[in-house]
């Protein structure tokens, strides 16, 4: 799946383990001197979550911690937000460009670290650094979280694309979603501390963004947000059926002139699909999933395609598992 800069977000579910409930001491961003124009800044109802805003890019941040650690933490994420989408933007020609797997000559500290999420795919499938904005802008603010405060836990959710952040002892529940453009989880997943999961994305045929595949959802876990933006793309691509007459496609750039994607066919709708179709689709995504498991580049995935889903690793209790990630989820949570 491509994101643009009109249609960047995938959207997705994150729900908190249930804890202990903090108070907060009231937040009010203070800027520094004269700079970049101010994006949306403010404290959503509950008094506990940060709403950044800025054109596409749109974040809720939750930290758990001494409050005046949280202010802090709050304070630097305003603060590095601020411009950032105007950085990104001065180098949106080479970003949109196919990525080259071994020469990277973006300049910007996010633009960079989109290209070497995507880069390891960029040898045998056409993907730019637009694949990995969401994860990558999320990371980013959590890093700057992360260096002006200690913390328990954090998370900055990218419309669906979630960096984390763990202390010992400390977990996080991620909902995985039936279909991103609808309300419901299909299961969850619980990350403990000590599990190497620190980012979350999903991908799809019903999110704002293009995609060359069929799925209606696919969620992954990695290592890093970049790092499981640009898989969950490349996997949803994969879960396809070619040439199928059930499935519309269209260039991508007759829906919007300056995709990154340029002519190449994008899905737009998916007609009834008999029940070894689907498991077919499913399956040639698992072999990519499983592909980039062995490699190391995801720890879990979650392939949903009408009504069915294909977990990746699966043991016969349904964790997702790899030879360094472990999960615990529960089954038939709510459904869509």
């Amino acid at each position: 799946m491509s994101r643009t800069f009109s249609s960047e977000v995938d959207t997705g579910s994150c729900k908190e383990n249930a804890s202990k409930q903090e108070s907060r001491a009231p937040f009010r961003f203070h800027r520094n001197g004269k700079g970049p124009r101010l994006p949306q800044i403010a404290l959503l109802p509950d008094g506990k979550r940060l709403h950044l805003q800025d054109g596409p890019i749109d974040l809720v941040i939750e930290a758990k911690g001494r409050d005046a650690d949280v202010s802090a933490a709050y304070q630097a994420a305003a603060e590095h937000f601020t411009g950032l989408l105007d950085e990104l933007c001065a180098e949106l020609v080479e970003l949109r460009s196919a990525a080259d797997p071994q020469r990277c000559v973006l300049k910007g500290v996010v633009a960079r670290r989109m290209h070497a999420a995507v880069a390891p795919f960029a040898a045998g499938c056409f993907i730019t650094p637009m694949a990995a904005v969401a994860g990558s802008v999320a990371e980013e603010i959590l890093g700057a979280m992360l260096k002006a405060a200690t913390l328990d836990r954090a998370y900055v959710n990218n419309g669906g694309d979630i960096a984390l952040h763990l202390f010992d002892g400390e977990q996080f529940t991620v909902g995985l979603m039936d279909r991103p453009d609808r309300h419901g989880v299909m299961r969850t997943v619980t990350v403990d501390s000590d599990m190497p999961v620190r980012g979350f994305a999903t991908s799809g045929r019903h999110g704002r963004s293009f995609s060359l595949g069929i799925a209606d959802a696919v969620t992954v876990l990695a290592r890093t947000a970049s790092q499981a933006d640009a898989a969950a793309t490349v996997i949803a691509n994969a879960v396809d059926l070619p040439n199928h007459p059930a499935i519309l496609r269209v260039p991508a750039s007759e829906l919007q002139p300056d995709s990154d994607l340029g002519a190449r066919l994008v899905t737009r709708d998916v007609g009834p699909l008999a029940e070894h179709e689907i498991e077919q689709a499913l399956e040639a995504g698992a072999t990519r999933a499983r592909m980039l498991l062995t490699s190391g580049l995801i720890e879990g995935a979650a392939l949903r395609l009408l009504g069915e889903t294909r977990l990746v690793g699966a043991t016969g209790n349904g964790t997702l598992v790899s030879h360094t990630f472990q999960a615990r989820t529960i089954d038939n949570t709510l459904q869509a």
